[in-house]
């Protein structure tokens, strides 16, 4: 069921990161709270997916603090995160072409605080349980993005780090990721994600925070997101 607690799951205080000498993310803060579905919005290269690693543990080079559900994790390699309850799902999905889709979810070991059992990712993610036995090659692009959120529930995540999952992906497919993003905020979970599809993000999400050249310079809500739709999308030149 649903946490009802309202303080942040995740807190990012003054984050910055670099490539080599090349500075991606300045001095980034921001929250995320216990149940909520909050979004980062910026155009290719703004250090989104950057953030994102950061929080995972990925990053080599950044500075600033970390925390998740109140202890610090800011030098806690990824694999200790993974185990707290933080769940990566990146932009490339990282399905296992040659694997079956339930050994693409049986692989990865059950390592969060709440795993999924098969049964719930099934009756969360019928179109996977039609599918079980189908090799990640016989994937649609859809069907391979909910195996990627799937299999990281299944791993216990309670905070989800998604890296763009509607791109590329047709508009009923999108409709139905979003359908799957509502009802697992309904179970509990709560996402990070990013996305640029402005009109998506304020039809799934709670808060948005607006990226640029590496700063949080705007932090909105769903009403504010919808006033501004053509603007944002002119900025994000889509």
């Amino acid at each position: 069921m649903p946490s009802t607690e309202t303080g942040p799951i995740l807190s990012v205080g003054d984050l910055s990161a670099w490539y080599g000498e090349a500075q991606v993310l300045r001095e980034v803060s921001l929250q995320v709270r216990q149940g909520e579905i909050v979004t980062l919005v910026g155009r290719n290269g703004a250090g989104k997916t950057t953030l994102l690693r950061c929080l995972m543990g990925l990053q080599g080079r950044y500075s600033g603090t970390i925390a998740f559900l109140g202890s610090d994790i800011t030098r806690m390699p990824a694999h200790r995160r993974a185990r707290q309850g933080l769940g990566y799902v990146p932009d490339d999905r990282g399905v296992y072409s040659t694997l079956t889709v339930e050994e693409n979810l049986t692989l990865p070991p059950s390592v969060g605080p709440d795993p999924w059992s098969l049964a719930r990712v099934y009756e969360t993610f019928p179109r996977l349980g039609e599918r079980r036995s189908f090799p990640g090659t016989k994937l649609s692009g859809g069907e391979q993005q909910m195996l990627a959120l799937a299999r990281v529930l299944r791993m216990g995540a309670r905070l989800l780090l998604c890296d763009e999952p509607t791109e590329g992906l047709s508009p009923l497919i999108v409709q139905q990721i979003g359908e799957i993003l509502r009802e697992v905020k309904r179970q509990g979970t709560t996402v990070l994600l990013i996305e640029q599809n402005v009109h998506f993000a304020a039809t799934v999400a709670d808060r948005h925070y607006l990226l640029a050249e590496g700063r949080i310079v705007e932090s909105l809500d769903n009403e504010e997101m919808r006033a501004r739709e053509h603007e944002l999308l002119d900025y994000l030149g889509i």
